[in-house]
């Protein structure tokens, strides 16, 4: 006989979470759905070996997950199955709802399922499933096989706030092999996040194979050694330290997502953050200046430190030439809507210096060096616009006007996003000071190479991505928001989960949830479900802060930070 487990989302008679409204079930799920209904009594739908899985066409997506994942993790292989059965798991397409909606049912007698608005709501409501059956569903292989896991009576109607639930990954100031981001696009979808910002050039590395430069990762993907800690700390790991993707990983990752429902939106930074590509292609920089000020000095290297490099691209033909070669093979890799251009920090001193630079800007009849910057963002904003695709860059570049179609992701604090918004421009709203995931989780000592404000996990539940100052239809042009993880002082995947979790759990309700005002959202409901969610990081091997502290392998005793005392300013 096997074992009976009963499973999370029991009915009780708990207070119900966060615009959940509830019928006797209150449930562990996260993000918190739109509503819960039950009858309020014990016993459900067993989900073992006998369970079959029905697929109406256009389900195809959530149907192989569920075998590939769930059932490899409970040990039951999911057969097909009749439409009607009494255990079986059905998955369905219903036009009345919402693409990403979804609504998922529990009925003793008529089995499990999941209706969705398009293919993307299924595959959510069967993330939905997975928590339900509880943290061995977050496993690879089954830890008790033979196990029989009842999924109590319950109806789950949900859908999500925003279109653009984003995750930033920066692999170019430490280099995430590509097995880490297929974990990292795992780790989206089992949260219902759905876009992947692919950060993959800067200073510190160029992490894309381009085949018509091929010197961009012989020479521009490593660095002979790389600061240990802020950019003011004096320790030094003194190996080389690269790597990159090829145009095949490429592809296989953007495979990988889209079978999530997530979208991979790549960055190529321009015109700063942009040493990496000139230590490659020395033509690529201000050579006029560089070579005046370098005399006798060996060639420039990709950057071993962190900050901003003086060292930016050259407003040259020549280099804008360079770059449409580049984004020409980008957009053979990624089909997604919107490519980033960075376009943030970046220093002029270099173009005051330039005749060159000089020259260009009295030829285009521009002010000055900030105009000469938006010059070079709108060329490869109309580029792009002439291609079907749009550019989205860091509020940066707002400064000297944007084609209507571009896009703004506004960082620095919510002001860029207030800007373009009422400009008539789509905005991703991801500020600094409240969803920098770098930024340490705790004003304690322990806390490994603190930087920026302390953003705790309720800190982070309580960002609302809409600034009030929006009319509503300005509000409209907030596609959603964005957390990021910038990799600085996060040498491997361990410092990234350690960063990441628990808040990217308390961000992805944000994004995901119909939360009410950020003083009335019920923490202490989420800190509740978050004790159930941590069993389910446990089972996928996250390396996340526990709530009392970080454990002794992850603390950095030693390594200077660049903490910031006080409350973020709200800007």
């Amino acid at each position: 006989m096997s074992d009976v487990i009963s499973t999370d989302g029991v009915p009780t008679d708990g207070v119900p979470g966060d615009g959940v409204p509830t019928d006797g079930v209150r449930t562990e799920v996260i993000p918190a759905p739109v509503a819960v209904a039950g009858p309020g009594r014990r016993g459900g739908v067993p989900l073992d070996a006998g369970t079959s899985l029905w697929a109406a066409p256009g389900t195809e997506t959530a149907e192989r997950w569920l075998r590939s994942t769930l059932g490899a993790a409970l040990g039951i292989s999911l057969p097909p199955g009749e439409e009607d059965g009494p255990r079986s798991v059905r998955l369905r397409l219903d036009d009345t709802l919402e693409p990403e909606a979804y609504r998922l049912g529990v009925v003793a007698g008529r089995g499990i399922e999941i209706s969705g608005g398009g293919p993307a709501g299924v595959f959510w409501g069967a993330q939905t499933l997975r928590q339900l059956v509880g943290p061995e569903a977050f496993r690879r292989a089954p830890v008790r096989p033979g196990t029989t896991y009842e999924i109590p009576h319950q109806i789950i109607e949900d859908a999500p706030r925003f279109r653009w639930r984003g995750l930033m990954l920066d692999v170019s100031r430490h280099f995430m092999p590509k097995d880490g981001v297929l974990r990292y696009l795992d780790l989206m979808a089992a949260h219902k996040l759905n876009v992947f910002h692919f950060h993959l050039t800067d200073d510190q590395g160029w992490r894309i194979e381009i085949k018509r430069y091929p010197k961009l990762t012989e020479t521009g993907s490593w660095r002979s050694r790389t600061k240990f800690g802020h950019r003011a700390s004096p320790l030094w790991e003194d190996k080389p330290h690269g790597g990159f993707y090829t145009q095949d990983d490429i592809r296989e990752i953007v495979a990988y997502a889209a079978e999530r429902h997530i979208d991979v939106v790549p960055e190529i930074d321009i015109p700063g953050h942009s040493q990496a590509a000139i230590a490659a292609y020395p033509e690529l920089g201000n050579t006029d200046v560089i070579t005046a000020s370098m005399e006798g000095a060996p060639s420039l290297s990709v950057w071993d430190t962190w900050g901003i490099s003086k060292n930016v691209l050259a407003p040259t033909d020549n280099t804008l030439r360079f770059y449409e070669g580049v984004f020409e093979e980008l957009l053979d890799l990624f089909p997604s809507e919107f490519i980033h251009v960075g376009g943030d920090e970046c220093a002029k001193d270099q173009w005051k210096a330039s005749p060159t630079a000089q020259a260009r800007i009295a030829e285009l009849g521009l002010a000055d060096e900030d105009e000469l910057q938006s010059w070079f963002i709108r060329h490869f904003d109309d580029w792009l616009t002439a291609r079907g695709r749009r550019l989205i860059g860091w509020d940066e570049i707002l400064e000297g006007g944007l084609a209507p179609g571009a896009a703004v992701s506004s960082w620095r604090g919510y002001q860029g996003g207030i800007t373009a918004a009422r400009a008539g421009h789509d905005v991703v709203m991801c500020p600094e000071q409240q969803v920098y995931l770098d930024h340490r989780q705790h004003g304690g000592p322990d806390e490994p190479v603190p930087i920026g404000y302390v953003r705790t996990l309720e800190d982070v539940y309580r960002f609302e991505p809409v600034p009030p100052e929006l009319t509503p239809g300005q509000a409209r042009h907030v596609l959603g928001t964005q957390a990021n993880l910038w990799t600085e002082v996060m040498e491997d995947h361990a410092r990234v989960d350690y960063q990441a979790f628990p808040r990217l759990a308390a961000f992805a309700e944000v994004a995901w949830s119909s939360l009410p005002g950020p003083a009335e959202r019920d923490f202490a409901d989420f800190e509740r479900r978050m004790t159930a969610h941590y069993g389910r990081l446990d089972a996928l091997g996250v390396a996340y802060r526990p709530p009392t502290g970080p454990l002794p392998w992850q603390r950095r005793p030693g390594v200077l930070g660049r903490p910031i005392e006080g409350a973020p300013p709200n800007v």
